[in-house]
């Protein structure tokens, strides 16, 4: 989600400063700290998230936070000392297990905690953090993440957290990597009284103080870590009940109480949504834990069953339309997008943020998805190829392993364009929608590498697609297609590409259409008459010039 505002930019503007901004920025010079981040240490590989309490007070007018985090696991291998990361300025208080209190050392974002009892094999043991300060103040939400303290028109507090990328430690201690998800979680949040809080999964009980509310939500399935939200505000909420493919789902709205009437009209979307969806990629992966659209002060974002919403009540981004063609002005971008990551971050969730693509790459292309279930395969296909203009080729889309390093925000339209390419190679739609459900069903509720995604589309596909992602994934070369004719004769080949890369496509020749095949080398096809006109398929995100 987060880069998504630079690429909008790029459809207003002929440059922009995107890798000053950190949500683009491909840092080559890394440190310990983003070792300790990114990768999986030795003191965070011994141990298996089981359960989180996050029990966190928030206290609005002092931009203040406090709270424990109780953190249960598995013990995988016997080791006496665990990381577990929060970010300054907030600061651990205290560590406790079976009410003794630990001591820690502390490296940066990153603190060791040192346990006194024996971690034997197979056992579930327990940790509590304290911890408390003024957390990290994000000033452009969510690409910079962190707390957003707002009011709203009429002078309440309006609160809310994002945090991807920068990591769920900017905000509350936790096992900051995304290759262990926590099983199930609870969240408790104190609020003032005038207040409600709107957390993930479902509320499970209000406990009433004099001045405060505390708020008990508890998530039944698998969430990565800067999926886990709070938003504060003066909420009303509205809901309905989805019949979809697993059942009755139930789909929440919380909303500021002055934006009600356009909720109800704007939100009519979220079950069009969930109705494309669900005929895409399977069924929404999180029934048990309802899904809600929640009125945040920012943009919005992803938070799995808590999708936060500040798209304005308009379609489109901001009121435009990122493809220009029209087709972008037909859904509410903030719904339809941050909806579709529930299948692909939520369900399906990166192991390293390198492997970002495989978020943003299918969740910007569920955006087109989405126009070809109501409005038909040309107007899909014109959107997805209409947001090519936002393609930079600046840096691959796959980032560095284990130092928490993002590719290129090219993951999103790029991605997109590689998808619908791919689309057109398997030329069968059923084939196709059965690949994309196949998905879910095979990596659900997992964490996942570029490797066992681009091994399943290999397998389903039956096509060998090494040289496909090596090229769309891992350099910024947009395979060329030269050409020359004469006469009847159309001689081809392509250049600016990878080793073994030979995808076929589909061209118009004389307007009939057919099948070429591509490689390094010159080859050539005859026609029955003079050739007065050749045109690529625009299906296929490739560039094409005559020789």
């Amino acid at each position: 989600m987060k880069r998504i505002f630079l690429i909008a930019l790029l459809c207003v503007v002929a440059t922009t400063k995107a890798q000053e901004t950190g949500l683009f920025h491909n840092e080559e010079q890394f440190t310990r700290q983003d070792t300790l981040r990114g990768s999986i240490t030795p003191e965070r590989a011994w141990w298996d998230l089981n359960y989180y309490h996050l029990d966190v007070a928030v206290e609005p007018s002092k931009k203040y936070i406090s709270g424990k985090n109780t953190i249960r696991y598995k013990v995988l291998s016997s080791a006496q000392t665990l990381q577990v990361d929060l970010q300054p300025p907030l600061k651990i208080e205290k560590v406790t297990q079976n009410d003794k209190e630990l001591t820690f050392t502390s490296e940066g974002n990153a603190h060791f905690i040192h346990l006194k009892e024996k971690q034997n094999k197979g056992d579930y043991n327990e940790v509590v953090v304290y911890y408390s300060g003024h957390p990290k103040e994000a000033i452009r939400a969510p690409w910079d993440g962190g707390f957003s303290w707002k009011k709203d028109k009429n002078g309440n507090d309006f609160v809310a957290t994002s945090c991807q990328g920068l990591g769920a430690s900017v905000w509350w201690p936790n096992k900051d990597h995304m290759y262990d998800e926590v099983d199930s979680m609870k969240i408790s949040v104190t609020v003032p009284k005038n207040l409600m809080d709107v957390s993930n999964g479902r509320l499970i009980g209000v406990d009433e103080h004099e001045k405060t509310k505390t708020f008990h939500w508890f998530v039944s399935n698998p969430i990565n870590n800067y999926g886990v939200n709070v938003n504060i505000g003066d909420y009303v909420h509205f809901g309905e009940k989805y019949e979809g493919e697993k059942g009755t789902l139930d789909m929440d709205y919380y909303v500021l109480k002055d934006n009600l009437d356009k909720a109800k009209e704007q939100f009519k979307q979220a079950p069009k949504m969930m109705e494309a969806f669900e005929h895409w990629f399977g069924p929404y992966p999180f029934y048990e834990d309802s899904f809600k659209l929640v009125e945040v002060p920012y943009l919005g974002m992803e938070h799995q069953s808590s999708v936060t919403y500040g798209n304005k009540y308009q379609d489109g981004y901001l009121g435009r339309d990122l493809s220009g063609t029209g087709w972008g002005l037909k859904f509410d971008f903030i719904i339809i997008h941050e909806s579709g990551h529930e299948w692909f971050a939520n369900n399906i969730t990166y192991k390293d943020i390198a492997d970002m693509w495989i978020h943003e790459s299918f969740t910007a292309y569920s955006e087109n998805l989405f126009l070809d279930y109501f409005y038909g395969k040309e107007a899909s296909a014109a959107y997805v190829i209409g947001t090519r203009k936002a393609i930079q080729n600046d840096i691959p889309i796959i980032g560095k392993y284990n130092v928490n390093n993002e590719g290129s925000g090219d993951m999103y339209y790029k991605g997109a364009n590689m998808l619908h390419t791919l689309r057109q190679l398997v030329e069968d739609d059923e084939k196709w929608r059965s690949i994309l459900r196949g998905l879910g069903e095979k990596f659900y509720h997992q964490t996942v590498t570029t490797q066992q995604i681009e091994g399943y589309l290999s397998e389903k596909t039956g096509i060998d697609l090494t040289a496909f992602f090596n090229q769309y994934l891992r350099t910024v070369m947009i395979p060329k297609l030269e050409y020359s004719i004469n006469n009847n004769t159309l001689k081809f080949r392509y250049t600016d590409i990878v080793e073994d890369f030979d995808m076929p496509i589909q061209v118009f020749i004389n307007q009939k259409e057919q099948w070429i095949y591509p490689n390094k080398d010159w080859k050539e096809v005859n026609a029955d008459t003079p050739i007065k006109e050749f045109k690529v398929d625009e299906d296929f995100y490739i560039l094409n010039q005559e020789i």
